[in-house]
């Protein structure tokens, strides 16, 4: 999985290893917390092993492919979790900030899925599970980058569904609304307030509750469920 090393991107990893599967735990650059996590998940009996790269670039999502095949044997089950913010209002955005986002958190889900599907249409099995996030489906001011490139990961993954489902592989998106993490330490208490306030079930969400969803989209009980957007988001999107 990509983004793998903290917040929901460790939540899911560790989910997936308790549910048997042997995890490919892939960073950009904190190995010390990836490392953290593979130590966890076997610490718990699981397998795991982190891998360095940077997936908007096309070479290293290619070595690391390589590596992952090589180490763990053939991808089954692919998460694109990878993710960047570099928020501003659009008259002030920065090109480049909109760039690296697009490249983040799109680009990296085409060069990802594009290579972990060869050996799912082999296998004739497959699931693949992206995090997209509720700023694809509302908007939400100051993030239209992120936005737009949460929103291009729904049209990606439907069209994406349309093309492979006929050769047994799913694919799904999993849609957060505010989860507590570490990137949302750091916010006031007035933006967190008005943040509740805005949720039907009263409280942030917790990254084991998205992991949950994920969890279920890469397992057999999905398999008849795809080009699905899943919000778990505690009725923020309402």
């Amino acid at each position: 999985m990509t983004g793998g090393s903290r917040g929901i991107g460790r939540a899911i990893a560790e989910s997936l290893a308790r549910s048997g599967h042997a995890v490919a735990v892939n960073f950009h650059r904190n190995a010390d917390a990836a490392d953290d996590v593979v130590g966890s998940i076997e610490g718990a009996g699981g397998r795991a092993v982190a891998y360095g790269a940077d997936v908007s670039d096309e070479q290293q999502v290619v070595t690391m492919f390589e590596s992952v095949v090589a180490d763990l044997g053939s991808v089954s089950v692919l998460i694109n979790n990878a993710g960047i913010t570099r928020d501003n209002l659009l008259l002030r955005m920065r090109v480049g900030d909109f760039d690296e986002v697009i490249s983040t958190n799109l680009r990296s889900a085409f060069l990802c899925t594009r290579i972990a599907l060869r050996g799912m249409l082999r296998a004739h099995w497959g699931r693949v599970v992206s995090i997209a996030s509720v700023a694809g489906i509302t908007g939400n001011p100051g993030q239209a980058n992120y936005a737009a490139s949460k929103a291009g990961i729904i049209g990606f993954s439907k069209s994406i569904a349309k093309e492979v489902g006929s050769r047994g592989i799913t694919v799904n998106v999993v849609a957060p609304g505010f989860v507590a993490t570490d990137l949302t330490d750091p916010l006031g208490a007035k933006v967190k307030e008005a943040a509740r306030a805005s949720i039907a079930l009263g409280r942030f969400g917790e990254a084991r509750e998205v992991a949950a969803a994920v969890d279920f989209l890469a397992s057999d009980a999905a398999s008849y469920v795809t080009g699905q957007v899943l919000a778990v988001d505690g009725g923020l999107a309402l």
